[in-house]
């Protein structure tokens, strides 16, 4: 067998006849592969993370992790064939991490018996950079996450290849055929990303050319393996080259293993919302605060709108929500109230007065409900309605233990004039919140470990027991 010029292989079979209207479609056709690709790769990163430090303490990459990784990389690219990656084929990918020598899409890395302990510590970050420039520019945002460019200096964040299979696909849709041309260019970009990935992914040693080797038929390396002899197999085993079937039991496992690696990512990610919030936004008192935000109106009060606590030994406990707090300061240094009462008191006093209601405060503007009328005909501190006030220069705050009831907040001038203007921000203890990001994390972690199981369960085949016609024959040693 000849010597190979780059360890990594990528091919590509234009099929003769491709259907005008099929590629309008495939979006949908791949949403089931997308889903497991989306698991796969999580489990490529985490493999990854273990084979860095294989490489860095012995210098070899371990063999089982590399057949799995080079097999994810494999699945994604006929994923990508056949989708909008090349659009080279009608021929519906296999759900399988093996290669299948009669689907036309086909990937292959050389087996390194050595890596360097020194290069595995910069070659995926340092080395790569210039290449994960170019590759960016070939694929842009939406292809290979591994290899994104920032999409803010594209107006087409496909890429040159997305933008390429477009037209293929436009000129397919009207003429029937794909052109040769663009196809070969296609086919040598998205080598190229493969080829980064392969070294990005720590596989091989030796540095991706930049060279734009085009055509479906790699030109940079020769195959890898020779074509497996024409054999008759036994009854009932599989003929070479045909993909492998999928039980049924290996289905269910592979949908189950997808559905809950997925709810288990969803549940990382609302459990690290809850550690950011617990960790990042809790004060030294305790309370975990909101960001300040500025609120103003002509009228002389601005209240919330009407909130309901219901919470007690048939709800959720009491004791979860802790205390709530509200801080409050002029803008302009004027002396101000700010005050917690029923909001049915609320109402009484307010009736005939001019207000405005917070209804909506977001990061990039609050939306009011203004409310016609004149002066209260009272000053707030000389009312008795308030369940906890505070009034006076400078900042105030009013803190709450929570009750059950209708309640309403007010912010007013201290002497009830009118044209209000505060800096407020509002926070809660909220002591529960501590154990539940440790629980929720701590479950979407086992749920994520049990789904990446049965989706390596489902797609690991076992070897097929059989004679040595069905087996690859042994390689002579490469010169």
């Amino acid at each position: 067998m000849s010597t190979t010029t780059y360890p990594v292989r990528v091919d590509g079979a234009l099929d003769d006849r491709l259907n005008r209207w099929l590629w309008l479609v495939k979006w949908v056709l791949v949403i089931p592969h997308l889903f497991v690709l989306a698991v796969l790769w999580i489990v490529f990163a985490l493999l990854s993370f273990v084979a860095f430090f294989a490489i860095l303490f012995t210098g070899r990459y371990p063999r089982g992790i590399f057949d799995f990784n080079v097999g994810v990389m494999r699945w994604t690219w006929r994923v990508q064939f056949y989708a909008y990656g090349a659009l080279g084929t009608d021929k519906y990918p296999p759900f399988t991490l093996q290669d299948v020598p009669d689907y036309p899409a086909h990937l292959e890395v050389k087996y390194p018996e050595h890596l360097s302990r020194g290069l595995v510590l910069v070659k995926w970050w340092l080395l790569a950079i210039p290449h994960y420039i170019v590759v960016g520019f070939f694929v842009g945002t939406g292809t290979w996450f591994a290899t994104q460019a920032d999409d803010r200096a594209w107006g087409w964040s496909g890429g040159l290849v997305g933008l390429l299979v477009l037209v293929a696909a436009i000129v397919l849709l009207f003429t029937g055929r794909y052109p040769r041309s663009v196809f070969d260019l296609v086919l040598g970009m998205n080598r190229w990303a493969l080829r980064v990935a392969a070294y990005a992914g720590l596989m091989v040693d030796q540095y991706p050319p930049f060279r734009l080797d085009m055509g479906g038929d790699d030109p940079g390396t020769t195959r890898l393996h020779e074509p497996l002899p024409p054999s008759t197999p036994p009854a009932g085993a599989p003929s070479p080259g045909s993909a492998p079937r999928m039980s049924a039991g290996r289905i269910v496992a592979l949908v189950l293993g997808v559905v809950v690696t997925l709810a288990s990512v969803v549940g990382l990610t609302v459990g690290g919302a809850l550690a950011w919030l617990d960790q990042g936004r809790r004060d030294p008192a305790g309370f975990v605060t909101s960001g300040q935000v500025v609120m103003s109106t002509s009228g002389y009060a601005l209240t919330s709108e009407k909130f309901t606590i219901d919470v007690g030994a048939t709800t959720v406990p009491r004791s979860w929500f802790g205390d709530a707090r509200l801080r409050v300061a002029s803008t302009d240094g004027a002396p101000v109230f700010v005050g917690l009462a029923r909001s049915a008191d609320v109402t009484t006093y307010l009736a005939g007065v001019g207000y405005t209601t917070v209804k909506a405060i977001g990061p990039n503007n609050t939306t009011y409900d203004d409310h016609v009328g004149g002066a209260p005909s009272t000053e707030p501190t000389a009312l008795h309605i308030w369940r906890v006030q505070a009034s006076g220069p400078g900042e105030q705050t009013i803190t709450w233990p929570v009750e059950n009831g209708d309640w309403t907040l007010v912010v007013m001038t201290a002497d009830g004039s009118g044209s209000v203007s505060v800096r407020a921000d509002v926070g809660a203890t909220a002591p529960a919140l501590e154990w539940a990001w440790i629980v929720v994390l701590a479950s979407a972690g086992v749920t994520l470990v049990l789904g990446l199981l049965l989706v390596v369960l489902a797609v690991i085949r076992r070897q097929q027991p059989g004679p040595s016609a069905l087996q690859r024959p042994p390689l002579p040693p490469v010169e």
